[in-house]
């Protein structure tokens, strides 16, 4: 990576080289086609296929609107992330900016955090994955099914990259295709009057039962904590970077195509849903989807969107192993978790993180027997607060590197987030509204308690590693700025 000319400092001043994407032994096997579609598919999960059921019920059109006013907040978050990434291409992403711009504290923390977050979305969508199956096979017990999917994908995830890149690639394009088939076949619906839905298919039925807001603003923006649970993900190609064949190229074009994949598969999707179906007709627990198909009258509607859904959980939990294992060996590297994990198999993959990360998912499978209902919506809000941190440390760290741009510490990234640093300070304050909504919920509050908990659990581990190590805790600030005679 060459260094920049940096416009802010006074001339004959040159900024430094920008620190090199370590040699990670990692393969760069994941192509622009797998990494266009692996961004694709991080957009589109179990969040909106059946999240999106209980928000309708909860806020009715208006959930169009809120699901627009997150994705353009997502969208400031992977610019800055895009950024950063661009500065210093590395596997450990966000984990390291934390570490570098903010100390070593928050590199240890943010890469647990996001370690704990795909193990427990992991159990969940497990979980999720072995019901869906018991659509069609309801005399298999759960954890069987839960236990089947574990061991195929954790085989997946130890054999290469490739393999991972490739069956994500082919899960990502379920999702694509289908919901693109189901807004085609609504629009055929609200243009041509066809099915049973024809008769009362119309774009009044976003304003004429009860107005567009139904329960109130409040209400709407209740919904938020869910809506972002959605949307979670989307930082996944960070991870990528180190595996990229060509990231300069490849990253730049997934953010970029993040606006038109909201705007299609989220608001497009649901605004048309909810044209063709009245919102009052939706409740929760049932799939929007399925319940537009079922209204519109095709049979095979349910089954089709019923594995749909089951595709969104196995390339969610299939993500999960990909990116644990890859958290665990940034860790190692950096000397917050053991050093065996820094170990690479004859595949390239870091396979002991991956094993260990398989493990506790395995808990989801004990989980099923045991777990009430509930327990699915609490482990989800705990996967939503600690994506809510992952996304807070990307911010925070790229107004922190557009500050030593402007001192001309560090050098211009290529890819410049539109609008600086400022539209990382809007993002940063609507992610602590969202928040305060998650602590104002009776029920999502309880994941504020565990994350204080885990808090604590690592801020005493980080007083461990000290004690053993105290270079971990040294923080390396970026080389100087060098004077050019």
């Amino acid at each position: 990576m060459t260094s920049a000319q940096v416009g802010t400092p006074g001339k004959g001043s040159e900024a430094p080289e920008a620190p090199e994407a370590s040699e990670e032994g990692y393969e760069r096997g994941l192509g622009s086609r797998q990494v266009q579609m692996i961004a694709i598919g991080g957009a589109i999960g179990v969040g909106l296929f059946l999240g999106a059921g209980a928000n309708i019920a909860k806020a009715g059109p208006s959930l169009i609107l809120m699901y627009a006013l997150a994705g353009g907040i997502i969208f400031f978050i992977m610019r800055a992330l895009g950024e950063l990434l661009l500065y210093r291409p590395v596997s450990g992403s966000f984990a390291e900016y934390s570490r570098e711009f903010l100390g070593p504290f928050f590199g240890y923390f943010t890469g647990w955090t996001y370690w704990l977050m795909w193990v427990v979305t992991g159990m969940a969508e497990l979980t999720a994955a072995a019901i869906y199956v018991n659509y069609w096979f309801p005399s298999v017990p759960q954890w069987v099914t839960a236990l089947v999917f574990l061991v195929i994908l954790f085989g997946v995830n130890l054999i290469s990259v490739k393999v991972f890149g490739e069956l994500e690639f082919w899960f990502s394009m379920v999702k694509v295709t289908a919901l693109i088939g189901m807004i085609v076949i609504g629009l055929g619906v609200l243009t041509f009057g066809f099915s049973a839905a024809g008769d009362t298919a119309s774009v009044a039925n976003l304003y004429q039962f009860d107005g567009f807001f139904p329960k109130g603003v409040g209400s709407s923006l209740m919904t938020l904590q869910g809506v972002m649970f959605a949307y979670l993900a989307v930082e996944l190609v960070g991870v990528t970077a180190g595996e990229s064949e060509n990231p300069e190229k490849t990253l730049p074009k997934a953010i970029n195509t993040l606006p038109w994949r909201i705007a299609l598969f989220y608001v497009g999707a649901l605004t048309v849903i909810l044209c063709v179906v009245k919102w009052t007709e939706f409740a929760p627990g049932v799939s929007p989807f399925v319940a537009a198909f079922a209204k519109i009258g095709i049979p095979a509607g349910a089954g089709i969107v019923n594995f749909v859904v089951l595709t969104a959980a196995l390339s969610s939990c299939n993500s999960g192993m990909y990116s644990t294992g890859r958290m665990l060996r940034n860790l190692a590297d950096s000397g917050e978790a053991p050093a065996v994990f820094r170990r690479l198999s004859a595949s390239k993959t870091p396979a002991l993180g991956i094993t260990v990360s398989v493990l506790f998912m395995g808990i989801g499978v004990i989980l099923n027997y045991v777990v009430p209902e509930k327990a699915f919506g609490y482990v989800t809000s705990v996967a939503t607060a600690a994506g809510i941190w992952t996304w807070l440390m990307i911010l925070i760290s790229h107004v922190l590197y557009r500050r030593a741009v402007d001192a001309g510490r560090l050098p211009a990234s290529s890819f410049p987030a539109p609008g600086g640093a400022k539209c990382s300070w809007i993002a940063i304050a609507f992610l602590l509204f969202v928040t305060c909504l998650i602590a104002y919920d009776g029920d999502s509050r309880v994941c504020l308690y565990v994350m204080a908990g885990w808090a604590a659990a690592l801020g005493v581990g980080w007083l461990v590693l000290k004690r053993r190590n105290p270079q971990v805790a040294e923080r390396h600030e970026p080389a100087p700025l060098e004077k050019v005679s």
